[in-house]
């Protein structure tokens, strides 16, 4: 099953980021996670103020388009751990867009980040929370290498300004199918003060963040990153906010049954036999 091309737009006014067109959000797809891509894409939408198009990012169509063509390698756990960086070229390099991984699952309106795209400094070049993150396990998913590097899970949410002349000099389809996964990953083609910061609760971490319960309000998630496995892998069902995923997967494979059965066909009426026997 392929994944579903883009979000239809709905009908609110405004993107949230100084145009009247809809915010962009660029998810990477795994083929492992399908169901996760379309969960992650569900909450975006159930929950968006502002009109929204969702596009995945899939490697092999980027590889078909002549976008992408960089070897994977053994610490690649996901097939769109260099893709993401194609979102600037991907937006055509204007306005702000967003990327995040398919195992996000979205549980606040979107539109607070639209909203933070609108009014960053314009030296920013990407926007991001800036984890401390050392993840204690060798793997994670179903048996992907856990690898351990500096900024990780800086790029698992990254709000692009797409029109950066780094962005449009660094992140080209050469640039992100020859530079190391730590030139990528750590954004080194910036500098530091051109990496923006986004509050934690958008990229929180499951396993790792926690809820203060003296800022509850501060510190409860907007959106949930299930960065070491979700509900959908055996291995993490029971995992944290494992109750929230399941219900978000089972709304929408509720909705996607309703539908199946208002676009079922009907029974074809059978077809009377002539009276009149006619030769070709």
């Amino acid at each position: 099953m392929s994944p579903p091309a883009q979000a239809p737009t709905n009908n609110l006014t405004g993107a949230g980021a100084g145009t009247d067109e809809p915010f962009r959000v660029f998810v990477g797809y795994d083929s492992r996670e399908d169901i996760a891509y379309r969960v992650c894409r569900r909450s975006l939408l159930r929950r968006s103020s502002i009109p929204l198009e969702i596009i995945p990012i899939v490697q092999d169509e980027l590889r078909s388009a002549g976008l992408y063509w960089r070897e994977r390698g053994p610490t690649e756990s996901t097939e769109f751990s260099f893709t993401r960086f194609l979102t600037p070229h991907l937006a055509g390099y204007r306005g702000w867009a967003l990327f995040i991984d398919c195992d996000f699952l979205f549980v606040a309106d979107v539109a607070e980040l639209a909203r933070m795209c609108a009014a960053a400094n314009p030296r920013h070049a990407v926007l991001c929370v800036h984890h401390d993150y050392a993840p204690k396990e060798a793997t994670k998913m179903d048996g992907a290498v856990q690898t351990l590097y500096p900024r990780k899970n800086w790029s698992s949410m990254v709000l692009f300004n797409c029109g950066h002349p780094k962005n449009r000099a660094a992140l080209t389809p050469d640039e992100v199918s020859t530079r190391s996964g730590a030139h990528l990953h750590r954004f080194a083609w910036l500098d530091d003060d051109e990496v923006g910061e986004v509050p934690f609760v958008w990229n929180f971490l499951v396993g790792h963040n926690r809820v203060d319960p003296d800022d509850v309000a501060g510190t409860t998630p907007r959106a949930i990153h299930y960065t070491s496995g979700g509900p959908w892998f055996e291995r993490y069902k029971d995992c944290e906010f494992a109750d929230l995923w399941i219900q978000e997967r089972d709304a929408y494979e509720s909705e996607e049954k309703q539908a199946e059965e208002v676009n079922k066909p009907m029974a074809a009426a059978p077809v009377p036999s002539p009276a009149v026997s006619v030769d070709a």
